[in-house]
């Protein structure tokens, strides 16, 4: 693990009735940020209690990285598409490693 690198975790709830359409648009993301620089860990858990909740888990080597990830193409247009069958916002929290 990179001594300065970032987690990130970052739930999604969708609505009851848009479950598979969250899903399949969560997903999409998952192939093109693993690609992007700076990136150590990007995966995409559903919850098996409750199905509309969804939650990346994410690891950057850096802030940089991060606003990188953030402004790129394919998570800008995620974001219009996937309003519509979310429940709330997305609630996106960053940490640092403590120990």
């Amino acid at each position: 693990m990179p001594a300065m690198s970032l987690r990130v975790v970052a739930r999604i709830k969708a609505k009851s009735e848009t479950v598979s359409e969250v899903r399949e648009l969560l997903c999409s993301l998952v192939e093109p940020t693993r690609k992007e620089s700076g990136c150590i860990i990007y995966e995409l858990l559903q919850n098996t209690e409750d199905p509309t909740d969804f939650t990346f888990v994410e690891e950057w080597e850096s802030h940089k990285a991060l606003s990188s990830h953030l402004a790129s193409d394919h998570l800008e247009a995620i974001g219009p598409k996937l309003e519509p069958f979310v429940a709330k916002p997305p609630d996106i929290r960053t940490y640092s490693v403590v120990k």
